[in-house]
């Protein structure tokens, strides 16, 4: 089969040539220029090789063969009819040139097992010259290193002779092999060709101890200094006749061989090193540039490096199709906005779909790198999904929790079931319903923890309770504050209207024990709040100081009008007597005295309304002192030894009573004096009238 270095390619099966390459693809062979002349590995003729071929889908069920010998020794004609491929033979009438350059490749369409045959460029040919055999070297390294079974093909009369049969080419590949890579164990077929009456009894034994001789002397690292070969090779040898002179029996001789490529179990190869279909390319394009750049070469190595780059693509491949997986998108998308019930069997089955996909396309390659790169896949799917996806979903799950536990919760609250127990209940409820909600959200393949949320959760709904129980509690406060002022306001307004010595310590009175029984009350009210002693005491607190605000605020109206009612008890007083019935001024009346003791009266409430005393001292009482020594003269005042310290001075003349704080000053002693004036000035014409009026 003639070939130049030129390119060609394949495609559906059918032949396309470019430059002077010829391939074919007849009987389904494809063959095709694998590595050109120049040693330029075909990349993209391979590629569309194994498209073509569906080369890539057969796993570990696919063999490789190779042959190699001398030019012209009738290695094409051997494979072909072995194969029933159909590369270039010589044309014996054109005399013995070189027909294969490079390495081809065809597949066998004979084999019911997956075959790929090499043909390998003939060794000694005059066309690359006496010396050049570092391409012999290289292709026949190759053929062993990616072959299950070498064909080395050799003429019966060379057996014997020291530099024929390919003796120095076998001593260089042996010491390459074990100089540069450790070679994966395969078969070594010696065909002899045109066989002579010596019988092949008497042959192969010569021919295995030449090769036994080549092993041993080749130079071998120390640590295989006394390694077998058939630790490497399997060696077997076979005899054919010549297919020129006995055509018929050549034929026959090569139909029995062909039996044997029918039985794949019989081949011999190393099936642990073997690389799945789907990188052999990437595996033989490694190989030939290792062999050319004259590198080691670790089968087992190499395997892994392999399988490193082709379960990574292959993890990739998936990665991607995942990411842009529509189903996937709009599932994504959609827990956006809302939860998605399902969402965790709809993602597990994605996931499963696809890590499945990975784990039938790198089933085949080395376990622990297939297993590290689906470790590896996994992650990342799952980090795809859990950040955007998953978490957006546990938001919308922990915000519809949260939602749904607010509207129970007001429910049971608007039911008049107690606060405490309404809790309790609508809490275990919808903290079980968000661990079911994220059970659904869930998947197999990940561990993701929730926790963090489920904690954020039960904060939002423990501060959602307080801030109920703390409205409701400020609700129920502000109704006990509105009891009380209605408890107050009425006995208050009386007792302040009748002021005399005993109105604020009444009032003190009234105030601690209206504000007990509506503290009372709150506690009964609350008592399903769980309340703490603290906010006892603080509502109790509150209480105390809206009932000294109302009665402040009484007491503040009231003192707005007290001259009204210093006149009006005035005149109650001077016009009836002590029964209450209506004076009738006659002579024998002392109506000055009557007067005088109208006025005392009237001047308790402006003592009383002074100032406000509801914490048990005595202002009160020095301010009464104070007003009778200043506005009665001196044989109504007070003897004791504080008042008579401000006999000696205009004691109203200040705005402020001694050691009363403004706050609780209602009336200053300058406006009692001011008042005072006024009333005097207001019963003046009531007194005037009834000395009129005296019979």
């Amino acid at each position: 089969m003639e070939a130049t270095s030129s390119s060609r390619g394949l495609l559906n099966g059918e032949e396309i040539l470019e430059g002077n390459a010829t391939a074919s693809s007849d009987d389904h062979c494809y063959s095709t220029q694998l590595i050109d002349s120049d040693g330029e590995f075909k990349v993209t003729e391979f590629e569309e090789f194994i498209k073509t071929t569906k080369f890539a889908e057969r796993g570990l069920t696919y063999s490789v063969v190779a042959i190699v010998g001398p030019q012209s020794s009738g290695k094409s004609t051997l494979v072909n009819r072995l194969f029933q491929t159909n590369f270039k033979e010589m044309e014996a009438l054109k005399g013995r040139s070189q027909t294969t350059k490079g390495i081809w490749l065809a597949k066998s369409p004979s084999i019911q097992r997956f075959t790929l045959v090499m043909d390998i460029e003939g060794t000694d040919g005059r066309e690359r010259g006496e010396d050049d055999t570092k391409f012999e070297k290289q292709s026949t390294l190759f053929a062993l290193a990616v072959s299950d079974v070498v064909l080395i093909n050799m003429w019966c009369q060379d057996i014997g002779r020291e530099q024929a049969s390919n003796k120095p080419l076998l001593k260089t590949v042996f010491q390459a092999i074990m100089q540069f890579f450790s070679p994966r164990k395969s078969t070594l077929i010696f065909v002899i060709r045109d066989m002579t009456k010596t019988p092949l009894e008497i042959l192969e034994p010569i021919l295995r101890e030449d090769i036994q001789k080549i092993w041993d002397s080749a130079p071998k690292p120390e640590a295989d200094r006394n390694t077998p070969l058939s630790k490497f090779f399997n060696v077997e040898v076979v005899a054919l006749s010549s297919c020129e002179h006995m055509e018929d029996t050549f034929t026959e001789e090569v139909g029995c061989m062909r039996q044997q490529f029918f039985r794949p179990i019989e081949l011999g190869g190393d099936q642990n090193a073997v690389v799945p279909a789907s990188g052999f390319s990437f595996s033989a394009v490694k190989i030939w540039e290792a062999i050319k750049q004259n590198k080691n070469l670790n089968i087992p190595s190499h395997k892994v490096m392999v399988a490193t780059v082709r379960c990574e693509e292959i993890a990739n491949e998936k990665y991607a199709a995942f990411a842009g997986n529509e189903e996937w998108r709009q599932l994504e998308n959609a827990v956006q906005y809302a939860t998605h019930p399902g969402f965790g069997n709809k993602l597990r089955i994605m996931l499963d779909t696809y890590i499945s996909e990975y784990d039938g396309e790198a089933t085949y390659y080395d376990e622990g790198v297939r297993s590290a790169k689906r470790k590896q896949l996994e992650e990342k799917l799952l980090k795809l999904a859990h950040e955007p996806a998953f978490k957006a979903l546990l938001k919308h799950i922990r915000c519809s929790t949260l939602d749904k536990f607010k509207e129970a919760f007001k429910r049971a609250l608007d039911g008049q079931e107690g606060f405490s127990v309404a809790v309790s209940k609508c809490t275990e409820y919808l903290m079980a319903r968000f661990d079911e909600d994220c059970a659904d959200a869930a998947i197999k393949q990940a561990n993701w923890d929730t926790s963090k949320v489920k904690d954020k959760l039960r904060h939002e709904i423990e501060a959602h309770v307080a801030s109920v129980r703390s409205d409701k509690i400020t609700q129920h406060t502000e109704l006990c504050k509105e009891r009380l002022e209605e408890l107050l306001s009425g006995p208050v307004k009386d007792l302040l209207e009748r002021a005399s010595n005993g109105t604020w310590p009444t009032i003190r009175k009234l105030l601690q024990r209206e504000t007990e029984s509506v503290s009372c009350g709150s506690w009964n009210a609350h008592r399903g709040f769980d309340i703490d002693e603290q906010t006892k005491s603080e509502i109790h607190a509150s209480l105390e100081e809206h009932g000294r605000g109302v009665v402040e605020a009484k007491a503040r109206e009231e003192a707005g009008r007290v001259l009204t009612s210093m006149v009006a008890r005035f005149s109650r007083n001077f016009s009836h007597d002590s029964d209450s019935i209506q004076r009738v001024w006659n002579p024998q009346e002392d109506i000055r005295a009557i007067a005088q003791t109208a006025r005392v009266a009237s001047l308790e409430v402006l003592s009383v309304m002074a100032a406000i005393c509801l914490d048990g001292d005595d202002h009160g009482d020095h301010i009464k002192n104070v007003l009778y020594l200043a506005l009665l003269g001196s044989r109504n005042a007070p003897t004791s030894a504080r008042d008579r310290r401000v006999t000696t001075v205009d004691i109203l003349a200040p705005n402020t009573w001694e050691e009363v704080p403004s706050s609780r000053t209602l009336i200053t002693p300058f406006q009692c004096k001011h008042l005072w004036r006024q009333f005097i000035e207001h019963t003046a014409e009531i007194v005037s009238k009834a000395i009129a009026e005296r019979v």
